[in-house]
Parts: structure tokens; sequence; C-alpha cells
């Protein structure tokens, strides 16, 4: 079992409670549901590494509370996703867990699962301007911050590219606002200058290495810094600084660490991931979910605005993972294996 330091189990607990929409006339008894709570987990993509292990701790976390797991993938398509999650509710779920391939279209899912009085958890991204009864994911801004934060630290003068997420994911907005938070003082000194401050569509690897290569043919291969919002970005724009003959040699942020971008720091051509513990955000939602279906108060400790309310949330701390540390947090939390890593 992974292990995880006391603080960031202990952000599961506390401050304000969260309750389960109530029921209207036209859905029946408002009585909590006898027998197992049916979750449905209505999942934007399996495409990248960590969301196959959100969707493995989420079924760890219902096997080990006796809950039934309803998981669909809707593979990128905001229509199919809709479908879903209207087929979870007619089959009767008590809660959805969803994380949104758009924040803002899921919406209509938060509206259709109140009307039959099924509580709704926004997991790892924001559902925007709706009435969602939970959010659950890490300090999306801080994550922001803190890769700003390595990069100036490391690289305080030069050119700098911004890879931002997709534009439909509000995760990717709320990571930029927290890297200018840190940057624009350095913008405003002129001791970094911007060149390149683009979103990839779909959080692509393909898009990332297309903005790179662009902002290297502008400034003539002059780039001293590129802060890419996630790991498979990372991956992209590494791509384009290896056929310049320049990776390892212009500093590359990342998030998510990945098996990939973690093997890259070590290997030298990624500089830092954001490791974000999966755990306690998968066991947290099942927890939650199970909460809500009973009409239970949830505990949480902090509040999110999401254009309509301000969301209940419950935000887990992420860490900064460079080669000096790598040992001491991923491979230490069994995150992965040490020969995963480094092969031996």
């Amino acid at each position: 079992m992974t292990k995880f330091s006391p603080l960031v189990l202990g952000l599961i607990v506390l401050a304000s409670c969260v309750k389960a929409p109530q029921e209207t006339a036209t859905t029946g008894t408002t009585a909590p549901h006898a027998g197992p709570v049916r979750i449905g987990f209505s999942m934007d993509t399996l495409k990248e590494e960590r969301w196959q292990r959100d969707k493995r701790l989420v079924e760890q976390r219902a096997r080990e509370v006796g809950a039934v797991l309803d998981v669909q993938v809707a593979n990128g398509d905001d229509a199919v996703q809709t479908k879903q999650a209207d087929n979870m509710l007619t089959k009767g779920v008590d809660v959805l867990i969803v994380a949104p391939h758009n924040g803002e279209i899921a919406a209509s899912i938060v509206e259709a699962a109140h009307r039959k009085g099924v509580p709704v958890i926004a997991y790892d991204r924001l559902i925007r301007d709706s009435d969602v009864d939970l959010y659950l994911s890490h300090q999306v801004e801080r994550i922001g911050e803190i890769q700003a934060e390595y990069a100036l630290q490391h690289v305080p003068k030069g050119n700098y590219v911004l890879i931002g997420g997709s534009p439909t994911d509000f995760n990717a907005i709320l990571l930029r606002k927290g890297q200018m938070k840190v940057l624009q003082p350095a913008i405003d000194r002129h001791d970094i200058k911007v060149i390149s401050d683009q979103f990839a569509r779909e959080w692509k690897a393909e898009e990332a290495l297309r903005l790179t290569e662009d902002a290297l043919t502008r400034t003539g291969n002059k780039i001293q810094a590129i802060v890419a919002s996630n790991d498979g970005t990372a991956g992209g724009a590494i791509s384009a600084l290896e056929a310049a003959g320049l990776a390892g040699k212009v500093l590359v942020t990342g998030q998510d660490a990945q098996k990939d971008a973690v093997q890259r720091i070590v290997k030298g051509t990624q500089t830092m991931t954001v490791y974000k513990p999966i755990q306690p955000l998968a066991f947290g939602a099942v927890d939650a979910a199970i909460k809500l279906a009973h009409k239970q108060p949830v505990e949480t400790h902090d509040k999110i605005n999401n254009g309509k309310k301000d969301v209940p949330a419950i935000l887990i701390q992420a860490i900064a993972v460079d080669k000096s540390n790598v040992d001491s947090t991923v491979i230490k939390d069994g995150y992965f294996r040490r020969e995963d890593i480094y092969g031996h």
C-alpha cells in the first residue's frame, strides 16, 4: 500500500461541510439508498498514464468499501460523455463522479443529475457555471506557481516559452494563472522575455512539438526555459529540442510524474515534474461519494468559485520532483519501482 505523509492524507479532513442535493417531489423518496452505494465515474480519457492510475485506484477503493462502480470513458468527446452520464443516471447511480472533458459543457451533466436528486463530484477538473456539489483536485493554481518558481530559480534570465494545456480544461487556465503570478514580476523587470505563450489543443504532445519548433525558428534556437504545463506537453517540447540538438540544455517543466517523464528527468532531458499523489484523490472521491449517497456531510477545507458559486473543495498538495529527489518521492512512495525508472 502506498504511504503518504499525515499532511497529505490530512487534507481529506476539515472545516466546512457539503450536503447532497435534496431530491425533488418528482424523483421519489428522499431516504438514503439501501444496500451498496452505486457510483458512476464519468472519465474524459485514459490516454495518459495518470488517468489509468486514477481509474485503478477508484476501482480499488470502491471494492474496499463495498460500493458498486460503473466507469465510462468518453475518449475526449463531449457528446459521448454527456450520453454516458445520462445512461448512468438512467441505470440509477446514487452519485456521479465526473472528470470532465470540457468543464463548461459538463454543467449539463450536473443539471441532469440534480433533476434526479443525484449529487455530483467534480474530479480533478472543475465543472464551470454549475451547482456541482464538491470539487476534489490538487492545488492546481499552486502547481503552476511551483513550475514557474522552479524555472525562475534555475533560469532567472532568458527567453521563456509557455505551453499550456487544453483551453477547454479549466485546470489549464488555473495553471497559467499560477505561472504568471510568479513570472510577471520577472517579465516586468525584463529579466525574462516570454516569446511564446500558447495552449496545446487537447494537451497533445504534437501541439507542444509544433509550438516549440515555431519558437525555436523565430529565435534562432535561443530559448532558455520551457514552462510546459504537463508531462505530455513537456515530451512534445523535448522532441523539438532533441531535433535541434538542445535536449538537456533548455529547462523544461512538467506535471503528473508520468513514467516517461521521470525517466527523462533521470536522463537529463526534462528538468522537473510536479508529483500529484493520486491515491488520496481517488480514495477521497469514493469516500465522499459514499457520504453524499447517505446524505451525510463531507468535511472540506476550501472553496473554489466556478462562475456560479463557491464550490466546497478538497485540494491535495503537490510536490516538485527533479533529479535530486526522484528516489525520495515517487520511488519511496511506491509510485514507481526503481528499475522502472533507472532500468536496473
